[in-house]
């Protein structure tokens, strides 16, 4: 397949405003992860993004960005903004949508991620971890994910996602990390849709695909790439990116 990797990103930010172009060891956030993106050696890297700031700050690290609405609902949906004005020939027949604020995403990630679009019938992938902590448990912020697995398998079907504790009983649980591939197809039906009850209430996109009978095939991964939502998390990839 032809893949083409978009990162959504946007300026503002509820928690940590500007965070796209907060600095990490002299370098803004977004243009690690277009590098980070780039090291996967899928195929061509596009931020999309929402202020020319971010733009500028791409391209002059000799990456491309293309300006999309800042209006827009979700990151997927941003995605398939930019997979329009990018490749409207329709070259390109999957999608990865890598987020804008996850600078320590280790690119081999991204093959893992992409694997399950093989299968037959399978339209959105994604990754998740197991959950090591009661901490992860409990947060709200950490997206737990329900996942139909069969015993020693590593890839199986979402059935849900929740900021609350899914399923429940004794068993492993798994923190969903917010990186996806879709077939084009895929991509481009999603973003038709509209926005599902439940989507809205969890404020997850991924349920409004669910919601309507869309595929989404989860890969089991044994880290959790670091996202920045806090001024924490940002000093934190600063370490880690030293």
């Amino acid at each position: 397949m032809n893949i083409l990797t978009i990162i959504p990103s946007r300026l503002a930010s509820t928690r940590l405003p500007g965070k796209a172009l907060a600095e990490i060891n002299g370098i803004p956030m977004i243009v690690h992860v277009w590098r980070r993106g780039m090291e996967a050696n899928l195929g061509p890297v596009v931020v999309a993004c929402d202020d020319w700031q971010i733009a500028d700050a791409v391209q002059r690290a000799g990456g491309k960005a293309v300006m999309t609405d800042p209006a827009l609902a979700s990151g997927s949906d941003r995605a398939f903004a930019a997979l329009q004005m990018v490749d409207p020939a329709g070259e390109y027949d999957l999608v990865v949508n890598l987020q804008g604020d996850m600078p320590t995403a280790d690119p081999a990630m991204l093959a893992t991620l992409i694997a399950p679009l093989d299968l037959p019938g399978a339209e959105i992938a994604t990754l998740a971890s197991v959950v090591t902590t009661a901490a992860e448990l409990a947060a709200p912020s950490v997206v737990k994910a329900a996942v139909s697995l069969s015993p020693g398998d590593k890839t199986g079907r979402a059935l849900f996602f929740s900021r609350n504790l899914i399923p429940w009983g004794d068993g492993a649980h798994y923190h969903h990390i917010g990186l996806y591939a879709y077939k084009r197809s895929a991509l481009m039906k999603f973003s038709h849709l509209p926005q599902g009850a439940l989507e809205q209430r969890e404020q997850l996109e991924q349920l409004r695909a669910l919601e309507h009978g869309m595929r989404i095939d989860i890969s089991i991964v044994d880290v959790n790439p670091l996202g920045v939502d806090t001024l924490d998390d940002l000093n934190l990839a600063r370490k880690i990116l030293l």
